[in-house]
């Protein structure tokens, strides 16, 4: 019998980020796994980002180079060219968690839909923050995240076929509806159970947070209905006050 090898295509997006773009690159390029799509959007940027990239162009499958309307439309730029079966977002300052990462997420199990792992956070000097406070599930379906996204964008691999491009109606949140999309046609969803990402914390202003979070509302209220949602954010509440409490006095 023939081992599972599937085309995985990896798409980064990035726009001026010539600080991190290199080490996601590298993330990509070193990986064990062969059969790989890299694909690199990259919305015209004018801080030296491009002449990093080129120097890795002849290893990168497709590249974009052009201005884009957002995070989420560059997104969809490289889901529209991706011919992989299946497709993960790798997006500059993210990178995978370990040379043999993708290597042993197919080793897991042949043929699932939808592959997904825990993600570790990083600060800018790289140094490790730890797990997510919202903790991969044990078992994950597209209800999943009623309590919140539980997994990461860059910590989960879907099969190509079951994706639909990203709601540009949502600007900030629309990974979450994309997720629930995809997490409601798959049929077999396997967790690989170990790390499999990097995630650079970013700091986002309040008002994009506010935005943020209403936009998670809305989407949650589409697929779990408006009076579930309203109870489920007190769990929310809830949980976030107890991680807060609970970190405050670890670091005390």
């Amino acid at each position: 019998m023939t081992a599972f090898a599937p085309t995985l295509s990896v798409i980064t997006i990035v726009y001026n980020n010539a600080r991190d773009i290199e080490r996601t690159m590298l993330s990509v390029l070193n990986q064990t796994y062969p059969n790989i799509e890299y694909i690199v959007i990259d919305g015209k940027s004018t801080d030296g980002t491009m002449q990093i990239i080129e120097k890795y162009k002849s290893r990168i499958a497709k590249l974009i180079n052009e201005k884009d309307e957002g995070i989420y439309d560059a997104m969809n730029k490289g889901l529209a060219i991706a011919t992989g079966d299946y497709v993960i977002f790798m997006n500059s300052g993210d990178e995978f968690f370990e040379p043999v990462t993708v290597e042993k997420v197919f080793a897991t199990a042949p043929d699932a839909d939808i592959y997904y792992g825990e993600t570790e956070m990083i600060n800018d000097e790289r140094q490790s923050l730890g797990q997510r406070r919202h903790i991969a599930p044990k078992q994950f379906t597209w209800r999943g995240f009623k309590y919140g996204m539980s997994i990461s964008h860059q910590a989960i691999y879907i099969r190509r076929s079951l994706t639909e491009p990203y709601n540009r109606n949502y600007q900030l949140s629309a990974d979450i509806d994309w997720i629930i999309r995809a997490a409601k046609k798959a049929k077999t969803i396997v967790n690989v159970n170990r790390y499999v990402a990097k995630y650079l914390v970013g700091g986002m202003s309040k008002t994009k947070h506010r935005q943020s979070l209403q936009e998670r509302f809305n989407i949650m209220k589409q697929y779990y209905g408006l009076i579930p949602t309203v109870l489920n954010h007190f769990v929310i509440a809830f949980n976030l006050g107890w991680y807060w409490l609970k970190n405050k006095r670890t670091n005390d």
